[in-house]
């Protein structure tokens, strides 16, 4: 029987070696950071003293003047190592810092090892890392454990052709969620100012061509509010044939329907209190699980509901796009105006329809409503082209590491 080869599943072309099985301890050196006592964490100082929360969460950052050894500090481009209770490479990215204890900086033979690939490859060991760790009020791994787990080496060449991959599909990734996190905060922060504020009947920032005040009107005089229901599950001819689009309140996370999870037949329509919704309309979640409520959504096809929604079909006096942000903006009113408890409430029609609204004119709501939902486009864009990005680097990680 042939030995099977030590090779990838995916691999560049021109490369055929086998590759070598190896110990991390054989080409990298672990060295710890330092610990701190608490007098030495200044809110000012010199240099940032890198901590494992200030990678993975929003802990606040301290400083120090301390003159220490030189393998104490880290410079911007070094490998990073977490080794307790959050685990995994970073590569530090800033000025020169001090490091706390539980990181330890890697120092390697670069004639042996490139550092993307070693920095991927640690990627893709976290979870085999996880699964071999010590403590249990303190999660970690030992230096020793470290320094003795096997790693598989392609030559130099190849290191580097997968390194620089992967560097790519990090930077990519890292572009669209700085420019996803930019739209993110311009809508919110137009959101809040392109409507006027309580009290007031302009808005704070207006778009050009634009004036004159805003009218208050109440929802229900103006549009037609319908809530759904639902066939009962245990009587298969409310169901089947699948005929009649039908949404379940927690769709409305999805923001644009084109369609819907499941479908009831005409005789379920007869038989329950669900009703024709026309497109276009804006859908209210009057119920649901954690952030549910107050959560709203636009259907682009003729649907059906049940009775946990409330669905907003607009005239030629309101524009259905302006109504979603406006009321998109108003989540938090929206909670905060539900019957009952602060977390068991619930919206109804009542509070629906009495809901007021500060309306402009038809086409500075239609111009207002085409903003948002192109700043919307743009959102849901970069959202999908990160999941496709990070869904090609887990492919690629299963694949390419033996």
């Amino acid at each position: 029987m042939d030995r099977k080869k030590n090779v990838p599943k995916i691999r560049f072309q021109n490369f055929e070696a086998e590759w070598l099985d190896s110990t991390i301890g054989r080409h990298i050196s672990l060295l710890n950071g330092r610990a701190y006592k608490q007098e030495e964490l200044l809110d000012e100082g010199r240099y940032k003293v890198l901590r494992v929360g200030n990678f993975n969460t929003n802990s606040k950052w301290y400083y120090s003047n301390l003159e220490l050894e030189e393998n104490k500090y880290v410079n911007k481009g070094d490998l990073l190592y977490l080794w307790a209770t959050n685990f995994g490479p970073e590569i530090w990215t800033e000025e020169k810092a001090i490091y706390h204890y539980h990181i330890w900086k890697l120092e390697f033979d670069r004639t042996e090892i490139n550092q993307d690939y070693l920095n991927i490859w640690l990627e893709s060991d976290k979870k085999k890392i996880q699964q071999n760790t010590n403590g249990s009020t303190m999660v970690h791994i030992t230096k020793t454990m470290m320094e003795e787990r096997g790693i598989s080496l392609p030559n130099f060449d190849e290191q580097s052709a997968i390194g620089s991959l992967f560097r790519t599909l990090d930077d990519l990734l890292v572009s669209y969620k700085d420019n996803l996190a930019n739209y993110q905060s311009l809508k919110a922060t137009m959101l809040s100012k392109m409507f006027p504020k309580a009290g007031q009947t302009v808005p704070e920032i207006r778009l050009d061509g634009f004036e004159g005040e805003w009218e208050i009107v109440k929802l229900g005089d103006n549009c037609r509010i319908i809530t759904g229901g639902t066939p009962k599950t245990g009587v298969k001819e409310f169901w089947n044939p699948k005929e009649i689009p039908w949404m379940s309140s927690g769709e409305i996370n999805k923001k644009i329907l084109n369609e819907t999870e499941e479908m009831i037949s005409q005789i379920g329509l007869e038989n329950s209190s669900a009703k024709w919704v026309k497109q276009n309309s804006v859908l209210i979640a009057l119920a649901g699980q954690g952030q549910t409520r107050g959560r709203v959504a636009i259907n682009k096809i003729p649907l059906t509901t049940n009775q946990s929604i409330a669905a907003i079909e607009t005239n030629s006096c309101i524009d259905f796009l302006f109504l979603y942000s406006d009321l998109e903006r108003r989540y938090d009113e929206l909670r905060l105006i539900s019957s009952g408890d602060g977390t068991r409430g619930g919206l109804n029609k009542t509070i629906i329809s009495s809901l007021e609204l500060n309306l402009p004119a038809i086409d500075e709501q239609q111009a207002i409503g085409s903003y948002f939902s192109n700043l919307d486009n743009l959102i849901n864009s970069h959202q999908e082209k990160i999941s496709q990005l990070e869904t090609v680097k887990k492919k690629l990680l299963q694949n390419i590491f033996i």
